[in-house]
C-alpha cells in the first residue's frame, strides 16, 4: 500500500477553492478535498506583517501522486508562493486508506 498524505493549502476565496478541488479530483490527484470555512491568516511577507482571509483545504492523496498534485496546485494557484504542506497519515481506517489509493490511481476506471 502506498503511503497516504493530507496536503494543506489555502486559497483566497471560495470560488478559487471550489475550482481547484474539482480540478484535483477530476484528474485523480486527490480522492477527496475538504474545503473548510474561511479563516484569518496572519503572516510575514516581504518584511511586512500581512492579514488576509483565506479558505483552507485538506487534500487526501498518496505519496505516489504528490509530485503531480503539487505541480497541479502550482499551475492553478493564484498566489506567488502558495502554502503546500504534506502530512503523512500514520494510521487510519484501512478501508478508507485503500479508497484513497484506489481513487488516485491514474489508470483506475471512472466510477
Amino acid at each position: 500500500m502506498t503511503p497516504n498524505l493530507i496536503v494543506l493549502t489555502n486559497l483566497p476565496d471560495q470560488p478559487a477553492a471550489d475550482a481547484l478541488a474539482g480540478h484535483l479530483v477530476a484528474r485523480r490527484l486527490a480522492a477527496c478535498v475538504n474545503i473548510l470555512a474561511p479563516c484569518t491568516s496572519v503572516y510575514r511577507w516581504r518584511g511586512e506583517t500581512e492579514r488576509s482571509t483565506e479558505v483552507p483545504m485538506l487534500i487526501k492523496t498518496t505519496a505516489a501522486r504528490y509530485a503531480a498534485l503539487e505541480a497541479a496546485i502550482l499551475e492553478a494557484h493564484p498566489y506567488e508562493l502558495p502554502e503546500i504542506v504534506a502530512v503523512p497519515i500514520e494510521l487510519g481506517l484501512a478501508a478508507y486508506l485503500g479508497w484513497i489509493e484506489n481513487e488516485t490511481a491514474p489508470d483506475a476506471p471512472a466510477s
